[in-house]
């Protein structure tokens, strides 16, 4: 792993010149490289633990203290800031290394003010809060917050605002989905995945299968890695696999990017390959989704789904997204009758035409586009957390988001994959399962460890700081997040990680 084809220029992901330059392993030069970077400030928009905080066994607060605040006309504003303060969260604690955004990103600092501002209207309006416009609201009356979403939303996957529904959950949207997407027959019912899926998506398209009265074993068509010592899976894999069932096959669903290796797959090539053998595809975009630059709607793409509490910063289990092609989205409304009116789904009240939503007459005709895929009201409060963060994702732009992951993620893997843990050897105890192609990957380096270092390797981190994320039994998944995270922290985690491979190597 330490040829010069792995060392690649953390600003453009091309190779180094000067692969063996000394001052890429000195902290001043992660530095220096924070001091250039224009996404700098961003780190600032947001919450990162402390050291203090991640050991503490309790979320309590001074008591003493607590109670005096609350004795304040200001209380209701400054409760939140205050146990922030007090937990120690601020410049006098030291914060964490936070590699761990694709499994829940930080909270946004600003998380706080959108849902007070939620709650203060809910407080003060009641239900007319669903209508009623304010001269300072930081987001349309609560009827409207969806589409407030969704505008937002449709930048960061590269999407006609039609295009894009920010409502559910990940598998209750591929569900949704699959229920309007997966149409079999005798002939045509299989459908395509990887075989290391993420466990929901597997028992989704189990499930699906069993709707229709297959057979699980038959209708799933599972893509495995020819070599298990490096999972990953090629598109010329992919597309044979697609050839070889595509008589058989109603749908293909792959994830964007591969939660266990971190590969981000060629989404534009083989959407087009499945649909050249006249097969529908549809993507789990759960660790791409604010990520890498999706381009959804250009790709062709007819369907996908994504949650929004990893990469886009919305919070435990926070309302997840979904898009549907423009083309599959339309409505004929000059054929109300028609069985051909619209895409067949799982209808909900929240789908349907705004005109007439209000006047309960149980004719259903969804608006156009992925919001007549709705069903319920969506919560108000989730809404608010999400767009918290897509607010900055507007900002910062994902353009410069994935230019800034290429180079900090293409750093880390410098500095792991050639600085040497002990001078009299190369060897290392792991390997790198990602692809080092910086376009088949996004901000997430897995690490194999060799068996029996991974226990002795978490304690060591945990112990310094660091968060990421294990995979059992030996895999380490470390995502630097280019909006929170710094080049000095990947130094800082390159020195810790190192140094706790080597004593568990000797501890063994």
């Amino acid at each position: 792993m330490g040829s010069q084809q792995h060392v690649r220029d953390i600003k453009t992901g091309s190779p180094l010149l000067y692969a063996d330059d000394i001052r890429a392993y000195k902290k001043e030069y992660a530095e220096a490289l924070d001091a250039q970077d224009p996404l700098r400030s961003f780190r600032d928009e947001f919450i990162i633990p402390s050291n203090n905080d991640l050991k503490r066994k309790t979320l309590a607060v001074d008591e003493s203290a607590y109670q005096d605040l609350l004795c304040t006309q200001a209380a209701s504003v400054l409760t939140f800031d205050f146990i922030i303060f007090s937990l120690g969260n601020e410049a006098s604690d030291e914060k964490c290394i936070y590699f761990c955004g694709n499994s829940l990103g930080v909270q946004p600092r600003s998380t706080q003010k959108y849902i007070e501002q939620y709650l203060r209207t809910w407080a003060t309006k009641g239900v007319t809060g669903h209508f009623v416009p304010h001269d300072d609201q930081l987001l349309p009356p609560f009827v409207d917050v969806d589409t407030a979403a969704s505008k937002l939303m449709a930048s960061v996957v590269g999407a006609f605002q039609s295009e894009v529904a920010v409502m559910g959950t990940l598998t209750v949207n591929l569900h949704l989905l699959m229920a309007s997407f997966y149409r079999p027959t005798k002939e045509k019912y299989k459908i395509i995945l990887e075989g290391k899926a993420f466990p929901s998506d597997h028992y989704a398209v189990e499930s699906q299968l069993r709707h229709h009265n297959f057979d699980p074993k038959d209708g799933m068509v599972l893509i495995e890695p020819k070599d298990l010592d490096q999972p990953t899976l090629t598109t010329k894999q992919i597309m044979k696999v697609i050839d070889d069932n595509a008589s058989s096959t109603a749908l293909v669903l792959l994830s964007a990017i591969q939660f266990y290796t971190g590969q981000y797959f060629d989404i534009e090539r083989i959407t087009a390959h499945a649909h050249s053998k006249g097969i529908l595809i549809g993507w789990d975009c759960a660790h791409a989704a604010g990520n890498v630059d999706l381009q959804l709607h250009d790709w062709n793409v007819d369907f996908a789904a994504w949650c929004n509490y990893k990469y886009l910063n919305s919070g435990p289990g926070g309302i997840a997204g979904l898009f549907v092609h423009e083309r599959h989205g339309s409505v004929d409304e000059k054929q109300p009758e028609s069985d051909e009116t619209f895409r067949p789904r799982l209808s909900g009240w929240w789908g349907g035409d705004i005109k007439t939503r209000f006047n309960m007459e149980n004719k259903f005709l969804p608006q156009p586009g992925a919001a007549g895929f709705q069903l319920s009201n969506p919560s108000v409060l989730d809404i608010n957390a999400v767009i918290a963060s897509l607010e900055i994702f507007k900002w910062a732009t994902m353009k410069e988001i994935r230019k800034k992951s290429i180079s900090l993620t293409g750093y880390l893997e410098h500095l792991l994959m050639r600085y040497p843990i002990d001078a009299a050897s190369e060897d290392k105890p792991f390997t790198l399962i990602t692809p080092s192609n910086p376009a088949e990957r996004g901000a997430q380096l897995s690490l194999r460890l060799q068996p029996g270092l991974l226990d002795h390797v978490l304690h060591c981190l945990e112990e310094n700081g660091v968060v990421i994320d294990e995979r059992k039994p030996d895999v380490v998944r470390v995502a630097p997040a280019p909006l929170y995270n710094t080049y000095t922290e990947v130094w800082q985690f390159s020195q810790i990680f190192l140094q706790a491979c080597k004593e568990a190597v000797k501890a063994r």
